[in-house]
């Protein structure tokens, strides 16, 4: 018989498991995307939403920055946005003679990036730089991002009028991506019988603050995660190199995304060591949007087969 460690809540999942309750309170029926994008941040990724409009995506951002006390700015990506309206923009000061930069909306601790493919390439591409390094260079001059700085996307699904479809490289710099779905019957009618949301926005007041989060997402650094865990994520990388059903395979950057998003996802579940369990339960939200199917493959869904390929790797 295998030796299954014994899980105690640590203060710091108690914690978590409050700030859960609370974005519940808003957010109805949708406690697995709620995990999925709080771990997301512990982890210090970025998260993508892609559904239909109306369905949450917005509240859900708006929920996270009210309860985790971060500054908000929400950025509506349109057709006709440029760079500068979201990096900032120097102008120049007469009585000083010198340019002044005024800082865009990208300077807060949780950006949402509302309908992101709804913007040029150019403008999308903006966002790179400050999500991968954390920081903002204009005119040469850099600027250092708030921190904890995490940007949350919404993205419509590609069939709808007036969308551009997001390039690999920029969808790699998300975490993770998940959607929203339809609320089931309970809590639809809960949502058609209660107060209007952004009426509970406002009365909501935060459960922690920036620096509490930043000490979270330290400890998930220190989650551990044992040589036979590391075993089993590279058996998950090498299936999918190995597997018919993508055009390619998960690069190393991913793994390293999917085992930070494993430690979050244990810290979450009140553990200070990584299982499989964990690994599974955050890989289709890190992977899928990683991974391409290959031509001539099943016509099942992305999720359908990264579920199968799981299935498939044997379990230390």
């Amino acid at each position: 018989m295998s030796y299954v460690p014994e899980i105690r809540p640590t203060p710091a999942s108690a914690n978590l498991e409050t700030v859960v309750a609370r974005v519940g309170e808003v957010v109805l029926g949708k406690e697995p995307q709620v995990r999925l994008a709080l771990a997301c941040l512990l982890a210090r990724g970025h998260l993508l939403i892609e559904d239909l409009p109306g369905v949450g995506k917005t509240t859900l951002a708006h929920v996270l920055a009210r309860a985790l006390g971060l500054d908000f700015s929400r950025i509506q990506f349109t057709s006709d946005l440029l760079p500068a309206d979201i990096l900032g923009v120097s102008v120049y000061q007469t009585q000083t003679r010198d340019f002044h930069f005024h800082p865009g909306p990208i300077f807060a601790q949780l950006v949402l990036a509302d309908e992101i493919n709804r913007a040029t390439p150019k403008t999308q591409s903006a966002l790179l730089e400050a999500m991968e390094e954390r920081q903002v260079t204009a005119d040469g001059v850099t600027q250092k991002l708030p921190a904890p700085f995490f940007v949350i996307a919404t993205q419509n699904p590609l069939h709808l009028i007036g969308t551009f479809p997001l390039p690999e490289s920029q969808l790699d710099r998300f975490l993770m991506r998940i959607d929203m779905g339809y609320p089931d019957r309970q809590a639809e009618r809960a949502l058609l019988k209660g107060r209007d949301r952004r009426e509970l926005l406002n009365d909501m007041a935060p459960v922690i603050n920036g620096d509490v989060l930043l000490s979270w997402q330290k400890r998930v650094g220190h989650v551990h995660c044992s040589d036979a865990l590391l075993d089993y994520v590279q058996d998950v990388l090498e299936a999918t190199r190995a597997s018919t059903q993508f055009t390619n395979g998960l690069s190393p950057r991913a793994g390293l995304a999917l085992m930070h998003a494993a430690q979050a996802w244990a810290l979450l579940e009140g553990r200070d060591m990584v299982l499989p369990e964990d690994v599974q339960a955050v890989a289709p939200s890190v992977i899928a949007h990683r991974l391409r199917p290959a031509e001539g493959s099943s016509e099942q869904s992305v999720e359908a087969k990264i579920k199968q390929l799981l299935e498939s790797v044997a379990i230390p």
